[in-house]
């Protein structure tokens, strides 16, 4: 799995013309489901993000977790995320999931992270044309591979 996490003071998903979900401070979170991720990479990853430490404490410096500060979250399927480019100019997503494998996954790391913070997540639609609006705070980006795990 790999996750592109964005700090935002607030976030959205579009579908259509009509807003579908919305955040305020918190995290965005862009998903790509691998086509070898298991259930191990769910948790893992759920687990990391909440207890990243990537917003500021009283002294400005980057200390607490979107636990800390009772934030919200958004997440975003994306299977661009495991485009490899290496060969010519169009993006290969050969090792992305396959929605009956990705679906399920996706769908599990949405319900661990609610298990992590104590609240509800917000989701974008999976497989769906999606425009997502944000004011990334700091800014601050930080992308996340279960495979690396660095």
């Amino acid at each position: 799995m790999r996750a592109v996490i964005q700090r935002v003071k607030e976030a959205n998903v579009e579908i259509g013309n009509t807003i579908v979900s919305t955040i305020g401070k918190g995290l965005l979170i862009l998903l790509g489901i691998e086509d070898s991720d298991k259930s191990e990479d769910v948790l893992w990853l759920s687990k990391k993000i909440s207890s990243l430490r990537i917003f500021n404490d009283e002294n400005d410096i980057m200390n607490l977790s979107v636990l800390d500060i009772e934030g919200e979250l958004l997440v975003v399927s994306q299977f661009t995320l495991h485009a490899k480019t290496k060969k010519g100019n169009r993006p290969s997503y050969i090792n992305a999931a396959r929605p009956e494998q990705a679906i399920p996954l996706y769908e599990e790391f949405v319900l661990d992270l609610e298990k992590q913070i104590g609240k509800s997540v917000q989701t974008g639609e999976f497989g769906a044309m999606m425009d997502i609006s944000l004011v990334n705070s700091g800014p601050v980006t930080i992308i996340i591979d279960t495979k690396k795990k660095e």
